[in-house]
């Protein structure tokens, strides 16, 4: 148990902290293009897709019921939606090569940095608990979902970073910003893992499965796809979605 809490905790550290990966992008490239993002987010997307359904609501149904599972998995993405719709992030659409051309606007960049950076902050914790739970359940699951949120934070490291260090010209604190907004997936899942804990039972576990699997499909469907299509074009989307889900498939039937 110790041991696989670890990897579990690692694989959660290593999915937030990515975001730093898309601050560094964005310290070396001072004029990035997204549109190579189109391919991975539909990849990352299709990964969430195809684990949703075809495993953890499933596993959930086995578990506990039809009902129950769909209820937890409903309730997730019900959850998912309050949290965006009463703290919403500004979404990657809000395309950071843009912001040069206002370097004027410096204030407002700054502003847009920094609520960037804390409403990521604040959905990264369902996101780091989605995988920790995942990974408790099975180390071989959580790898895929944990490489797949981090694609997915990548470039929300680049927004905000980006705003911030056209606003102030100072790296280190675009960096800073974007890399601690990621710190909050980790501290998510020891809320998660803290809350859990006590009432950990098989039941417990298979309905946080399926309440998983509902934030990861919103997560897809609202942010992951729309975003695949804004920065490439929807035959790329497509090809990136259902490369995801094969992958996804071929990873599952090898494990």
């Amino acid at each position: 148990m110790l041991s696989s809490s670890f990897l579990a905790f690692s694989l959660t550290i290593i999915a937030g902290l990515s975001t730093g990966i898309g601050s560094l992008i964005a310290y070396f490239i001072k004029e990035p293009k997204f549109s190579y993002l189109s391919f991975l987010m539909g990849f990352s997307a299709g990964v969430m897709i195809f684990v949703s359904f075809v495993e953890l609501l499933n596993t959930s149904i086995q578990e506990i019921g039809f009902l129950l599972a769909n209820i937890g998995f409903f309730g997730g993405i019900a959850g998912i939606y309050l949290v965006d719709k009463l703290i919403p992030h500004i979404h990657m659409d809000t395309k950071p090569d843009t912001f040069h051309e206002t370097p004027i606007h410096r204030e407002k960049l700054a502003k847009v940095g920094v609520l960037t950076a804390i409403g990521i902050a604040i959905h990264n914790f369902p996101e780091g608990m989605a995988v920790l739970a995942v990974s408790l359940e099975s180390i071989s699951l959580g790898i895929p979902i944990a490489i797949a949120i981090a694609v997915h934070n990548i470039p929300e490291g680049i927004a905000v970073s980006i705003p911030i260090f056209y606003a102030t010209g100072d790296e280190r604190k675009a960096f800073s910003y974007s890399f601690f907004s990621g710190v909050a997936e980790p501290i998510g899942a020891t809320i998660g893992y803290l809350l859990l804990l006590p009432v950990l039972t098989e039941t417990t576990l298979n309905l946080t499965l399926a309440i998983v699997g509902g934030i990861m499909v919103f997560i897809s469907f609202d942010e992951l796809l729309p975003i695949s299509k804004e920065y490439g074009n929807e035959h790329l989307s497509s090809m990136g979605l259902f490369t995801g889900m094969l992958i996804m498939m071929l990873s599952l039937s090898i494990l």
